[in-house]
């Protein structure tokens, strides 16, 4: 979460707040999908799936409606929704990530893409914003820039406070509620990545990635039985490499405090053409197949994770 000090700044601009806010004022930037009851200690999160591109937004970049969509996992949110109707919730996102990109710090910019200097507070030095995909990126897919000109400060500013911080803050609570009812959480952070993606080592092209942060957001219980749940269903996978998880996972999961978290990149190859954008053959089989990896990993006994050595963190 943004450092609490930070709120109270006025920044240049800051009359502006209110534009953002108004990308989203017919369709919500963000929304919970849920049955009646939760009836399990798992969350499922969709952060990079949004697919509503406001008009101001696209009347700012420089790329048409296909192109601006290349950094959008699409369809994940549909592909695990599954496990809505298990009785575990799901916060899926209506933003898309190339408007704002809520796996990143709050505070995570590109001093280059503004107007103004940005504060003295903001990470501008990461390898995320070195590589263009900051909170407000500036690139989509393979090194597209979205945007012809420098952006003001304060549409960045409003982005992070009409959209990132309340996403954020009932991405939270979603995780508090679990943990007070159940006394653990399980946070399943879900994401898609290019047919291309190898891994390095071995020039698989997997069709997950499995990403616990190299073993600190998640127990080895967890970790490993999504691994084998999808290696038994006859997918290749591969663990936290290239992907270990993002801000999200590294944020949320604390397995010494009973909050897990694990990040599942699914290949787009399985269930979509990248080119168009269209769901292909697969997309219904996957569905299934992750309902059916969704319901065993809820199925774990409930020792995984609350039981665990002191050093798990």
């Amino acid at each position: 979460m943004a450092p609490s000090n930070h709120d109270a700044l006025v920044f240049p601009g800051s009359f502006k707040l209110k534009t953002a806010a108004e990308d989203f004022s017919v369709v919500p930037p963000f929304e919970i999908r849920s049955g009646a009851e939760q009836r399990v200690p798992f969350l499922f999160n969709s952060p990079h799936s949004g697919r509503h591109y406001p008009d101001r937004f696209l009347a700012m970049a420089r790329l048409d409606r296909n192109a601006i969509r290349r950094s959008e996992d699409c369809y994940v949110d549909e592909l695990f929704g599954g496990a809505v109707a298990l009785g575990a919730p799901m916060l899926a996102a209506n933003f898309p990530r190339a408007y704002l990109d809520v796996n990143r710090e709050p505070w995570e910019l590109d001093p280059r893409m503004f107007a103004e200097p940005v504060p003295s507070f903001c990470n501008i030095r990461s390898a995320r914003v070195a590589g263009g995909l900051g909170t407000v990126p500036k690139l989509v897919g393979e090194g597209l820039e979205i945007y012809a000109g420098r952006l003001p400060l304060a549409e960045a500013v409003a982005r992070i406070e009409a959209v990132y911080k309340p996403y954020h803050e009932t991405l939270k609570r979603l995780l508090t509620r679990t943990h007070a009812r159940f006394g653990f959480a399980v946070l399943i952070d879900c994401h898609s990545m290019p047919a291309s993606i190898r891994v390095s080592d071995s020039g698989v092209r997997p069709d997950f990635i499995v990403g616990d942060r190299f073993g600190i957001s998640a127990s080895a219980a967890l970790t490993e039985t999504a691994i084998g749940l999808l290696i038994g269903m006859g997918y290749t996978v591969a663990h936290n490499k290239p992907y270990a998880g993002g801000f999200i996972t590294e944020h949320y999961g604390r397995p010494v405090r009973h909050l897990h978290a694990l990040q599942i990149e699914v290949n787009r190859g399985l269930y979509m053409n990248e080119r168009t954008f269209q769901k292909s053959a697969g997309f219904d089989a996957l569905a299934d197949d992750l309902a059916q990896f969704s319901a065993d990993l809820m199925a774990m006994p409930d020792h995984n994770f609350i039981d665990l050595p002191l050093a798990a963190e």
